[in-house]
């Protein structure tokens, strides 16, 4: 297959992100990328679709980069993400200028589904919901000179607040084993990167799923023993949530950044 240019826009969140990464760590060898989407054949837009200017915000993108089509070298506009796995159905009738539509579970198949739209011209829309696993795989950092990257410790959410729709989109509440993130951690510092900051819808949390107990202050302890980190700084900390023991950890680890960010709605 003729190796073609991808471009990837990632909207949303920093959790958003780090899917957007694993999806070019997938597509690296076999596709070339480019940052500019001008220049893409393919182009992929990763949703969100959290709050109602965020809805707009990747409509208004998907229609932006459709106009690539016409007027550069477009030949496959793919949406995936918060918004199609929330709206996939809707999509597939109100934007015809989308070619494939992929839910968050559907990263995986990607390779296939572009090689099959390319011979076929058929539109595909895979939005199957499992409220398992976790996006993981080799990243290609997006986050400035690759010394800064974030470090995802869960996925979804079951918090259940009255204005957030996550744990419809993502799932219940599911932490990533402790030695998965300190390996990714390991690879990341021997690439380079100095800080990670550590994100999770809640990251308080961490660990009730796996261990029995919030292990953020465990994490914290063993991420400060990688050689090559000098920062690490901790995201979306819900403050019920917080405990004698992380406040602590917080307060003594000289290398997590001395500031509290809280999501207070």
């Amino acid at each position: 297959m003729e190796k073609y240019k991808l471009g990837l826009v990632s909207l949303g969140c920093d959790k958003n992100r780090v899917d957007s990464e694993i999806m070019l760590g997938m597509l690296k060898n076999t596709y070339e990328i480019t940052e500019e989407p001008k220049e893409a054949d393919i182009i992929i837009v990763n949703t969100c679709g959290f709050i109602e200017s965020s809805k707009q915000e990747s409509i208004d993108t998907i229609l932006e980069m459709a106009e690539y089509k016409k007027d550069h070298n477009c030949k496959l506009l793919m949406a995936t993400g918060c918004l199609t796995q929330r709206y996939g159905e809707e999509l597939l009738k109100l934007m015809p200028e989308l070619d494939i539509i992929l839910g968050v579970n559907n990263y995986g198949f990607l390779d296939q589904y572009v090689e099959k739209f390319i011979k076929t011209r058929e539109r595909i829309m895979a939005v199957d919901y499992l409220d398992s696993g976790i996006n993981e795989g080799e990243r290609i950092l997006t986050t400035g000179f690759g010394q800064t990257a974030y470090l995802r410790i869960s996925e979804g959410c079951s918090n259940h607040c009255t204005y957030c729709i996550i744990p419809k989109i993502r799932g219940t509440y599911r932490s990533r084993p402790m030695e998965k993130i300190l390996e990714e951690a390991k690879t990341l510092a021997k690439g380079g990167v100095q800080e990670v900051i550590v994100v999770a819808q809640d990251t308080t949390r961490y660990g009730t799923d796996l261990y029995g107990k919030k292990a953020l202050p465990e994490l914290l302890r063993k991420l400060k023993e990688i050689e090559g980190i000098k920062w690490i700084r901790v995201l979306y900390l819900y403050p019920e949530e917080f405990t004698e023991e992380l406040i602590e950890e917080l307060k003594t680890n000289e290398k997590v950044v001395k500031y509290l960010d809280l999501p207070i709605q």
